[in-house]
């Protein structure tokens, strides 16, 4: 509890001065307590023990003798097989809750803003989005929402997929189907069999393959009819994921596109630059950085590819590009996206300004990125002022621990994922409240079923794979969306039933009577630092596992502690600020992740 811990340092580091200890060995010792019986700060004696020639238990006393009665106010103070325990009073606790009650933002700080670009969902046009694009969609936006919060001016960016040789023979199949055949299809979001017959005519057809290599030199040469058709399956295409956008509520617009396409013009700067800071060299006829420090498995120097001995730009060449206006990605020919990334960071670096660049992008691509932000740093594309970091996460894995499949043997597609979530909270909320009919019933079951799919997402640290489990994810019991979002609604229904004015608690004292009441007060202090720790590490499960343990401190304070009929007036309001308290901590930390908490489920 860092308030806590701020009000206890002066004091702790006066007392390590007068023992003559250095506060480089304890400094980064005192803090929360492990153990939540024995307080909320703690400080193991043990690492003392060297310096002042004195047993944990000794020094722990001396410790505690040194406090005397100066924090008599704030906490007791105990010693403990050689730790130091501070445990906050229910006096400090009240009063820090109450001054907390009336805070319109709950103790989060606005920092002082920075411009921060976030890379994140990055879909292909005229492919479906799997699940595979959910953790970046719903990781990226959580971000986005909590750096808005915190007061930074920040800028979303959907690096889509939308040029390269692919498009060459995505263009001859829609001259083939006929525009309005085409365009039906790929609105009925069957984007997936519009590819497949592509490829497969591609593969199979020589001529159609030929006529769709001289398309992608039309295109990669600005010809205004092949422009127009690829405008075309650019558009149904974002028809189709905005589609996705809205049943997530996540906050990407047309607005937010930077397409592969929006770098080409960058590409042979990126090639400039690069010669001019001789880091340039030839292998096997193409242009190729080497990096001090990477090899591949035989031992040999592992390129940047930057552009291919046909000319063809490397799409690590567009991400130096996306860092001076962004990962290498694979692509069927044509453009490399180590080029491209390239490419994206001088974008981003010079037209935008920007202080921070944020790549949310899977694991695989780790490497990737650590090449290109070193690719970058060498050629000063990036200086020391500005920081570019790949928020990495693991996978979506079936029960079988396999990455998840449809039925099938497909990759799982978003929309029927999304669909089936909706589908089966309408389910659960029918059994649950029978009362909830009609449209409540089905606005509650889309809030519900979404919650809880980009909850179980979020609540997993970003770095680990997870398991894809209806009956957990759905379950109201548990560390689940519909367990918080259902905390909300208990606490929304207590103001119903109460025939008071919520204006009227704005200068409401709080009084910690009980336990139950410390401490669901305890984790209430805590959630402005519990924010600044998921941001700082870009980790939303560090926020989803503290609402977590609000609701469930709620839980206990609302089975033991009677809020309404109390027979004391003073008691009954304290206890409505402290639900009305809890109820917009909730709200907000699930706001932040960008899932909606209904009034009644």
């Amino acid at each position: 509890m860092k308030l806590l811990l701020k009000e206890i340092l002066p004091i702790f580091s006066q007392i390590m001065n007068e023992l003559g200890i250095d506060t480089k060995v304890w400094e980064k010792q005192i803090g929360r307590s492990t153990v939540v019986d024995h307080g909320d700060i703690s400080f193991p004696c043990h690492i003392l023990s060297r310096h002042l020639r004195k047993s944990p238990e000794q020094i722990s006393k001396d410790i505690v003798e040194g406090f005397g009665n100066k924090l008599s106010h704030v906490a007791e103070i105990s010693n403990l097989s050689g730790f130091v325990n501070f445990k906050a009073k229910k006096n400090w606790i009240s009063e820090k809750t109450s001054a907390l009650y009336k805070d319109d933002r709950v103790g989060i700080k606005k920092l002082k803003s920075t411009k921060v670009v976030v890379d994140y969902s990055a879909p292909n046009v005229a492919k479906e989005m799997h699940v595979g694009h959910l953790r970046s969609t719903v990781i990226g936006d959580a971000i986005v929402r909590m750096l808005d919060f915190q007061g930074h001016q920040v800028i979303r960016e959907n690096h889509i997929g939308d040029w390269g040789t692919p498009f060459g023979m995505l263009i001859e199949h829609l001259i083939d189907l006929g525009e309005d055949l085409a365009i039906t299809e790929l609105n009925v979001g069957d984007l997936d069999s519009f590819y497949k017959q592509a490829r497969l005519k591609f593969n199979s057809d020589s001529d159609f393959a030929e006529k769709s290599r001289k398309r992608v030199v039309l295109l990669q040469s600005s010809d205004t009819e092949t422009l127009r058709l690829w405008t075309l399956l650019v558009d149904e295409s974002m028809k189709y994921f905005n589609e996705i956008y809205q049943i997530l509520g996540v906050l990407l617009t047309d607005d937010d596109l930077m397409g592969e396409s929006q770098y080409q013009k960058l590409l042979p700067m990126v090639v400039e630059r690069l010669s001019e800071n001789d880091l340039l060299e030839k292998s096997d006829g193409a242009d190729v950085i080497f990096l001090e420090g990477w090899h591949n498995r035989d031992g040999e120097p592992l390129p940047i590819i930057i552009r291919k001995n046909d000319g063809g730009y490397n799409y690590s060449t567009t991400d130096l590009a996306c860092i001076i206006d962004r990962v290498i990605r694979k692509n069927d020919g044509g453009y490399n996206y180590s080029t491209t990334d390239l490419a994206c960071i001088i974008d981003r670096v010079e037209r935008l300004d920007c202080d921070t660049l944020l790549y949310v992008v899977g694991t695989p691509q780790k490497q990737h990125f650590e090449m290109i932000f070193q690719a970058a740093t060498k050629a000063n594309f990036i200086d020391s002022n500005k920081t570019a970091t790949h928020i990495n996460f693991g996978s979506v894995l079936g029960k079988d621990g396999k990455i998840l499949k449809s039925r099938e043997g497909n990759a799982v597609k978003l929309l029927d994922l999304l669909n089936e979530a909706i589908s089966r909270a309408k389910s659960v909320i029918e059994e649950k409240n029978p009362e909830i009919k009609g449209s409540e019933r089905e606005k509650v079951a889309r809030i519900v079923g979404i919650g809880a799919v980009k909850y179980a997402d979020l609540s997993t640290d970003r770095t680990k794979d997870y398991v894809f489990d209806w009956e957990r994810m759905l379950s109201f019991e548990g560390n689940t969306a519909p367990y918080l979002q259902y905390a909300y609604a208990r606490i929304s229904s207590i103001f119903e039933k109460w025939n008071g004015q919520l204006t009227s608690l704005n200068n409401q004292k709080i009084v910690c009577q009980t336990l139950e009441e410390q401490k669901l007060c305890r984790q209430l202090l805590q959630f402005s630092e519990k924010f600044e720790e998921s941001i700082n590490s870009y980790s939303p499960h560090t926020l989803c596992n503290h609402i977590f343990s609000i609701a469930s401190s709620f839980a206990t304070f609302y089975e033991n502690c009677q809020i309404i009929n109390t027979n004391d007036e003073s008691t009954t309001l304290s206890r409505l600020a402290i639900c009305d308290l809890t109820g917009r901590q909730i709200e907000l930390g699930l706001d932040l992740l960008g899932i909606h908490a209904p009034m009644r489920m």
